[in-house]
């Protein structure tokens, strides 16, 4: 049985799940879940914005993963495809995954994902795993590349079965990084799904400069393979470039 905790308003789930941590040993699935978020965080401490009641806000530790350092990227890459599997099977359509791991139906986000790591030596040794998920809610005037499941489907969802399917597909997919081909598993799956892929890709540096690409792969820690001009693939990862919709 997972241990999962409700709340109403709460600052973050993540930051809540980091703070029982530190109280307590939390067995492996504690889930915290909130109807509504005051400091929801995403990549690179990006705000996110979500409806009370509306949405989908979780987090999840898990521990016991021993994963090499180097691979922590593998963890991602899981927890992409677990959403991945979770909204195929809601029939959610034209989903794919924009690196490192945003969500996308239609080419419009509807999922965030932020996992924060902890590391013993040279290993990942436990991650609490926070997953945004807009369900429910249809407006997004000051997000023009958002979007939900009720805006790309036209239908309500019950948040409670949405949550138990993300759960089991979660566990699923973490249950590959105990298996000793998950690196070829999980990359060929991930990179299948991966936003723009093969084709001419706008990307923005640190410094605002733009340029074009086309991505190619993503390397074992995570970079951005792109093939950009004069037939050279260079490696960025995600503090030197931003991918445009």
């Amino acid at each position: 049985m997972m241990r999962i905790i409700k709340l109403d308003a709460i600052d973050s789930t993540n930051l809540y799940l980091r703070r029982l941590s530190l109280k307590e040993r939390l067995v492996d699935y504690t889930v915290v879940v909130a109807s509504s978020q005051e400091k929801g965080k995403g990549q690179m401490g990006a705000n996110w914005v979500s409806e009370p009641h509306k949405n989908l806000m979780v987090s999840v530790f898990k521990g016991h993963l021993d994963l090499p350092a180097n691979h922590a990227f593998y963890l991602s890459r899981a927890v992409a495809l677990a959403v991945v599997a979770t909204l195929n099977g809601l029939g959610v359509p034209n989903l794919s995954i924009k690196w490192p791991n945003d969500i996308l139906s239609d080419n419009k986000k509807i999922c965030g994902i932020l996992i924060e790591n902890v590391f013993k030596g040279h290993c990942v040794s436990s991650s609490i795993i926070g997953i945004g998920l807009n369900v429910n809610q249809e407006n997004f005037d000051e997000l023009p590349q958002a979007s939900s499941l009720k805006c790309v489907t036209g239908r309500d969802f019950d948040l409670d079965e949405v949550l138990i399917a993300l759960l089991g597909d979660l566990k699923a997919y973490l249950a590959v990084l105990a298996s000793t081909n998950y690196q070829a598993e999980l990359k060929t799956a991930y990179e299948r799904l991966l936003f723009k892929r093969g084709e001419i890709a706008e990307f923005t540096t640190k410094t605002g400069a733009a340029f074009k690409g086309v991505i190619q792969a993503v390397s074992t820690s995570g970079k951005l393979q792109v093939l950009v001009a004069g037939n050279k693939v260079e490696e960025f990862d995600l503090k030197e470039i931003t991918l445009a919709y």
